[in-house]
């Protein structure tokens, strides 16, 4: 049967982590000035860029992890250390905001990647793809993370109407509050390592 549970578990955390709300005033930076045609082009290229990233990760995540002789314990801790900074820079906001460049498809870099497609989403698919027993939580894991896209993409393409909906300080309020959620996540993540780490999942 397909696995609600995982599949907002995977959804959720790749929400907090990815911040479709964060996204839309750094979208709207890289794309001012542009004609709605080709923002819309933007947004569908940035979603794909990061589709691919992450599709990449997931599927080859334990080739990599094999040919590095990485465990999943100590995985399990850096991708948790990861997700705490990037938590911390949700609460805190972000210090340096990309700027648009004339020579480089801003769609691809940085939003596509590292922005969209970073260390905590890759981090987070490759452990969850390992977590998943079976075609049924595959297909809860891959599905979550094409939702996931699929809001993404609506986010930004519709990033003008969204922004005059709950304005400046609503965009804000959503990624402080995810950037909470995801220092719980990230806190949990370290810990569950450790405890592998103990018992001699390393």
């Amino acid at each position: 049967m397909f696995d609600v549970a995982l599949f907002g578990s995977v959804f959720v955390t790749l929400f907090v982590i990815m911040d479709p709300p964060g996204i839309i005033p750094i979208f709207l930076a890289l794309s001012s000035g542009r004609p709605v045609k080709v923002q819309r082009r933007m947004a569908l290229q940035a979603t794909a860029v990061a589709f691919g990233v992450i599709a990449v990760f997931g599927l080859l995540g334990q080739q990599i992890l094999d040919y590095l002789h990485v465990s999943i314990p100590a995985l399990m801790v850096a991708g948790g250390l990861l997700l705490l900074l990037v938590a911390l820079d949700l609460l805190t906001g972000r210090a340096e905001e990309p700027t648009q460049t004339k020579d480089v498809n801003a769609a691809l870099v940085p939003l596509g990647m590292p922005l969209l497609a970073g260390p905590g989403a890759i981090v987070s698919v490759i452990l969850a793809v390992q977590r998943a027993d079976g075609p049924a939580d595959h297909a809860a894991v891959w599905s979550a993370i094409a939702v996931l896209h699929i809001v993404l993409w609506l986010v930004m393409r519709y990033s003008l109407l969204i922004i005059r909906v709950i304005k400046d300080g609503g965009v804000v309020l959503v990624t402080r509050l995810s950037g909470m959620l995801l220092s719980a996540i990230a806190v949990q993540q370290i810990a569950n390592g450790v405890t592998r780490f103990i018992q001699g999942g390393g």
